[in-house]
């Protein structure tokens, strides 16, 4: 498996970029869509064919839509949108709907024929579904030229450093720079060697070892409550951020080596003081489109304001099920539709209380409180996300609350049951450091990049802490199973 944490990729990533770099501009292309091939087949070799005949579809769709007028562009349009989202219910959301019809005849006590398919989900069908969505609706909106050149719009979708887990771009962002010639230059290499071992260090360092505590409570929730929920859902929570921020990091950073230029996917999401902040910082490309090609269509907050609010909870249920087939997600979505609704609604309220108690005279602990409770509800919500299915999910969410009075034993001999998550007091305060790590660092980072603040350092600073931060990869690092990044699932 082709896994930017394998040995696989460390082999892969230098041959790859020391052969673009040696190769003339007009070959250019070829080699980077022959090694975005092997990529994704290192995973499932067949299921390239499905991505093979989505990129031919949204190819000739694009040309059909720029030539087309009137009702004949939008037909074309139309049949794109379903071509693309037939494959995608077919191998994510088939079995879903079909498990639920089954349960509701089961109900009315009616017999339901249709078997479950034996389908294995490509990696990453949703991130280049919706990559590919974006550019049939760009050449419709007159935003983006259809792209003639087969071979460079087929590496627009297959990209291999966001092939399977985005971030997700917009044609008029990554199109054009297949075109351009990217020289060899130093600063900007090892700018993007060093965000990639950042990404590294996130991935195998804080999440993977953050992992092993996360899923010794949610693969067995009936064993724990109380206390030892709470640390396991606070660490899923900065578990997810590392794995994917870390993802992003690596993405951005290898195309960076090259000379390409991927969007901002996370922008420190845990200092937000609102969900509506959160969303503007975590998983931007991803929020973006959905506020660009669904929440707007449907009319944003330009309507009346029930629409409004519809317009909101739709988007984020949607974007829960974009996530996953299980109700597991439907129900995440759900609860940040929920909150944004409720934050609207009570907005004036709560100026009106923070004025009337003198908060608002002490921005800095205004600032952390708001920060705190957004962070809370954000991890209520991780619940729903991280379960298996529902039932863990109401068993872990009860038993926060049912066993709240555990948190003595933290002092008494079942502290490592409660505490540590029957682990062991070194990997457990491992895990609270690096959390305390990873806050410190995005702290500075309100500053400005920290790659520029390294880059105004003496030489001999910079380069102890680059050795110092591949030693603690190599030795902190967890490395028994090769951990897969959690959204490669989508």
């Amino acid at each position: 498996r082709m896994l930017f944490n394998s040995i696989h990729f460390l082999i892969f990533f230098p041959i790859v970029t020391t052969l673009y770099f040696l190769s003339p501009q007009k070959y250019r292309w070829m080699l980077l869509l022959g090694a975005s091939c092997y990529f994704y087949m290192a995973f499932i070799p067949a299921y390239i064919l499905i991505l093979a005949i989505t990129i031919v579809i949204d190819y000739f769709a694009g040309i059909l839509i720029e030539k087309a007028e009137g009702k004949q562009k939008r037909k074309y349009l139309v049949m794109s949108i379903i071509s693309l989202c037939l494959v995608l219910f077919v191998f994510k959301y088939f079995n879903f709907v079909n498990q639920n019809l089954a349960a509701l005849s089961e109900l009315f006590y009616v017999e339901y024929p249709i078997s479950n398919l034996g389908l294995i989900l490509p990696i990453g069908l949703s991130f280049h579904t919706f990559q590919s969505l974006s550019y049939v609706v760009e050449v419709y909106r007159g935003k983006q030229k259809a792209e003639r050149h087969f071979g460079l719009y087929s590496l627009y979708v297959m990209f291999y450093p966001q092939l399977v887990a985005g971030p997700i771009e917009r044609p008029q962002q990554l199109l054009y720079q297949f075109y351009e010639h990217h020289k060899f230059d130093y600063r900007r290499i090892t700018d993007g060697l060093k965000l990639m071992t950042w990404g590294m260090f996130k991935k195998v360092v804080i999440a993977d070892r953050l992992a092993v505590f996360v899923n010794q409570v949610y693969d067995n929730p009936q064993n724990y409550d109380g206390f030892s929920n709470v640390i396991a859902t606070v660490f899923f929570a900065f578990q997810i951020y590392c794995d994917f921020s870390g993802y992003s990091d690596i993405a951005i950073g290898s195309a960076q080596v090259m000379g390409f230029k991927l969007m901002q996917n996370f922008n420190r999401p845990y200092l937000s003081k609102s969900i509506s902040e959160f969303w503007k910082r975590w998983h931007i490309s991803l929020s973006t489109w959905f506020k660009d090609y669904l929440y707007i269509p449907l009319g944003g907050n330009k309507v009346p304001i029930p629409r409004w609010y519809f317009n909101l909870f739709i988007t984020f249920l949607v974007s829960g099920l974009w996530h996953g087939a299980n109700w597991t997600f439907v129900i995440w979505g759900a609860l940040h539709g929920t909150y944004l609704i409720i934050s609207i609604i009570t907005r004036k309220f709560r100026a009106n209380v923070v004025d009337a108690i003198g908060l608002n005279r002490h921005k800095t602990l205004h600032r952390f409180i708001q920060t705190m409770i957004t962070a809370t509800l954000v991890c209520i919500s991780w619940i729903f996300f991280r379960a298996m299915n529902l039932s863990d999910a109401i068993t872990i969410f009860k038993g926060m609350f049912t066993g709240i009075g555990n948190i003595v034993q933290v002092f008494g001999p079942e502290r490592s049951h409660v505490l540590y998550l029957d682990r062991n007091l070194f990997d457990f305060s491992v895990c609270i450091f690096l959390i305390l790590f990873l806050g410190l660092v995005e702290l500075i980072q309100r500053r400005g990049s920290i790659i520029e603040m390294l880059n105004k350092k003496p030489p001999v600073y910079r380069w102890a802490l680059y050795y110092l931060i591949l030693i603690v990869i190599l030795l902190f690092g967890q490395y028994e199973i090769s951990q897969r990044f959690i959204y490669f699932q989508f």
